[in-house]
């Protein structure tokens, strides 16, 4: 007897992303940069990127290529002030900074291979919230659905710089792979301005390369697994011989989505790194150079994961409950106290840090046009092994040992917001938040120079806590044309930042002797930093022309009390009040092509308020012809106008610039 033919196999389906944002995220202030944006930057580094957001902002001006890595934190709403990142930064789902001292690895990040970058501004509650403590940056790779299967890219530049890159993007079975890989380097430019240069100063060179393979594979009709690593190496002279830096580590993550009644999502990581940096003091005629500090070795590793549950609830309901852990270690190995032609004292300071959180969150569509989101977090968090060892290199006699007693506690956090859209294209919201960060062993063990100026470390930080509240709407007249605007309210208390004690001449404790003219600071948590401000987006497409701006305003104060009493009422370091951002582009077949200008506002340097960071404005460009079978060749202008863009201001005046007019010219194909 025949038997009847077996159903047709149930397709399988992967995406390589997350399980789908809940409903309520929309309650919140939130903004999307695109692959073709993301791509499409005139420097085609993902920190230029970012910049589309205003208010978004890293502790220096400086990308890179030139800056200090540990500079490199990244902060929303004007919360600055430090260059550990308040921002939490996910790259499909796993934490991006650096487990020692906090600051994200940005030229580890290739923005062409990415498909796209969601932006929420103010505390959270999900998963990894504790951080979060100014917003979360969501990064997600592309798949072969964007990705050419091959494609491979050469620019050369102004001073002699270079750009090439290369990756593949297949199906694999019933998944897929992408393989990557990225090199830069480039002679750079001087830091410091003409009018104030000496015969020690030199061009900050660079030199980078980063590789990533991510691999997606189903394991059931509604399951996929992803497994992803990557490895990078980063080595920059800042502008003097004596005085760069190296970076360099790998990560490697698994993740397991189920997207069946019950959504999973089941997360492990590990990072692994290694820094290095080089100081110097210069004679006051920039005629000579001494090394004062070599930061020949800080390891660090982190760990972690998250275990996410959506049950099959009623509904008008998306329900999320989960468990998230993260452990991060370093130390920093040392060479200071510079004399006869050779370091003389050793130092050895580094800890760990860890948190252990379970949180849930809902958002109920009450109504078609009505919805409402709530979540809640309780973490336990833990500061251990804490050490700052100083010792005699010849004699191994010991000058300082501080060993810090491990310390613990639980800190709950929540957030919550509603969603009404009155009218079709109309969204009326509004949330409260609250977060925390722990600091980073960096902040805590390491003590630390630059020019005259020496911060000593504090072992005793407490956490910074965040709460907040917004509200705004979001207006579609279009489907391709969007405003979004919001007012908001926040307040930092415990703000960790680097508080002025003292002036040199002098000796002071952990940091030693202080030259005339520098200062001594210490790391402090402030009472608070209150910030209220408004941010409005706005994006148009009409056929093959879009345009999209963004403008912060910012109030930042700080209040304070204690040893930092003189800081009350004044605005913290690297916290701008007004920051812009906004880009033509067009696109067709063959052409296309974009201009950006960019406004930042002015900022201070120094938690005094005595060194100001003048204004700038910059004009950006790139433009892309299409020529056979894939090929195509493409222009870019970073600066146009050469504008003058200072980064920082030491105590003696010294301006330290941001990268200056940049032409590049290249080559793409994509087959």
């Amino acid at each position: 007897m025949d038997m009847p033919p077996a159903p047709p196999a149930a397709e399988i389906i992967v995406t390589g992303t997350a399980l789908p944002a809940a409903a309520g995220a929309a309650a919140y202030s939130q903004v999307s940069i695109t692959r073709d944006r993301l791509a499409g930057t005139a420097s085609g580094r993902i920190e230029d990127a970012l910049k589309d957001v205003a208010g978004l902002v890293a502790f220096r001006r400086t990308d890179s290529r030139s800056a200090n890595p540990t500079s490199q934190g990244v902060t929303l709403r004007a919360l600055g002030g430090n260059a550990a990142s308040r921002a939490l930064v996910l790259l499909d789902g796993v934490p991006v900074a650096d487990p020692f001292a906090g600051y994200i690895p940005w030229s580890a990040i290739d923005p062409a291979r990415l498909a796209g970058v969601r932006v929420t501004r103010g505390g959270g509650a999900g998963a990894f919230g504790a951080g979060a403590v100014a917003g979360t940056l969501e990064l997600s790779s592309a798949g072969p659905d964007q990705l050419p299967g091959v494609s491979l890219a050469v620019a050369g530049g102004s001073r002699d710089s270079w750009e090439a890159s290369g990756g593949l993007a297949a199906q694999l079975g019933g998944g897929f792979v992408t393989v990557s890989g990225r090199y830069d380097r480039g002679d750079g430019y001087v830091l410091v301005p003409e009018a104030q240069r000496g015969t020690v100063d030199i061009a900050a060179r660079y030199r980078s390369w980063g590789a990533s393979i991510r691999a997606v594979l189903p394991v059931g009709d509604a399951t996929e697994l992803q497994v992803a690593g990557r490895a990078f190496d980063d080595d920059r002279v800042r502008g003097l011989e004596l005085v760069g830096s190296q970076s360099r580590g790998a990560d490697a993550s698994v993740r397991l989505i189920h997207r069946g009644d019950w959504g999973v999502e089941a997360l492990a990581y590990v990072q692994t790194r290694e820094f290095g940096a080089r100081f110097a003091s210069v004679a006051a005629n920039r005629a000579a150079a001494t090394p004062s500090l070599d930061q020949y070795s800080t390891p660090a590793t982190g760990l972690g994961g998250k275990l996410a549950l959506r049950p099959p609830v009623a509904s008008a309901h998306d329900l999320e409950i989960g468990i998230d852990a993260r452990h991060g270690t370093g130390t920093s190995h040392e060479r200071f106290r510079y004399q006869v032609n050779r370091f003389t004292r050793l130092r050895e300071a580094g800890g760990a840090t860890a948190t252990l959180g379970a949180y849930i969150e809902d958002s109920w569509k009450i109504a078609d046009s009505i919805t409402l989101t709530a979540g809640a977090r309780a973490d336990h968090w833990r500061i251990s092994a804490g050490r700052l060892f100083e010792f005699d290199s010849d004699t191994g006699a010991a000058t300082l040992n501080i060993a810090t007693p491990a310390r613990d506690g639980w800190r709950g956090t929540a957030r919550g917001g509603a969603l009404w859209r009155p009218l079709p294209g109309l969204g009326l919201r509004g949330a409260a938040y609250s977060g925390f960060r722990l600091p980073t062993p960096n902040e805590l063990y390491r003590p630390f120079r630059v020019g005259a100026d020496a911060t000593a470390a504090n072992p005793a930080l407490g956490l910074e806590r965040a709460r907040g509240v917004e509200a705004g709407f979001d207006w579609q007249p279009l489907p391709t044309a969007r405003l979004s605007v919001t007012g908001y309210v926040n307040e930092l208390q415990g703000a960790i930042a680097n508080v002025t004690l003292g002036r040199g001449p002098g000796t002071f404790p952990q940091v030693g002797f202080v030259a005339a003219g520098g200062a001594f600071r210490q790391r402090l948590n402030l009472d608070a930093v209150t910030v209220k401000g408004i941010e409005a987006d706005a994006s148009v497409q009409i056929g093959g022309w879009q345009a999209s701006a963004s403008l912060a305003w910012a109030d930042p104060r700080v209040k304070a009390s204690g040893l930092a009493a003189g800081l009350d009422g004044l605005r913290p370091a690297a916290s701008p009040q007004i920051s812009a951002s906004a880009t033509f582009g067009w696109t067709s077949e063959r052409l296309g092509g974009s201009l950006t200008v960019r406004h930042f506002g002015a900022q201070f340097d120094d938690d005094q308020n005595l060194r100001r960071i003048a204004a700038a404005t910059t004009l950006d460009a790139s433009a892309r012809l299409a020529l056979w079978r894939g090929l195509s060749v493409e222009a870019r202008a970073e600066n146009i106008g050469d504008a003058q863009v200072v980064s920082g201001v030491s105590a003696d005046g010294l301006i330290d610039r941001a990268q200056p007019r940049t032409l590049w010219l290249g080559l793409r194909w994509a087959g």
